[in-house]
């Protein structure tokens, strides 16, 4: 049994040296930063913006979403029911009870 303890306060001294760094280790460079992006208009609502207040069709929906380069789009009436997640590359086209375009923007 004295061997045995004895052995293993040898070794453990030698383990743990080596899971230490040594000073001549490669320093490594910090990772770049990513670069910026504007999540304010990535569904491109700022160059459509000209549609508010003109009549909604399916054509002129199709047109706007097309203009605008988003990813996707949904139409908003008041009383409808909409889901709650946001979505930066959607763009979203809120109407009046009259399907009056009142509003164009990401989400």
């Amino acid at each position: 049994m004295t061997r045995t303890l004895f052995a293993a306060l040898l070794v453990t001294p030698l383990v743990l040296a080596g899971c230490t760094s040594s000073s001549n280790s490669v320093e490594r460079e910090p990772a770049p930063v990513p670069p910026r992006m504007s999540m304010e208009d990535a569904c491109g609502a700022g160059a459509v913006q000209d549609h508010i207040g003109h009549t909604y069709t399916e054509a002129m929906g199709q047109s706007i979403q097309q203009q605008s380069g988003a990813a996707s789009q949904r139409v908003l009436r008041p009383g409808g029911v909409a889901t709650m997640d946001f979505r930066a590359d959607r763009l979203n086209v809120k109407l009046d009870a009259a399907d009056t375009i009142t509003d164009l923007s990401c989400g």
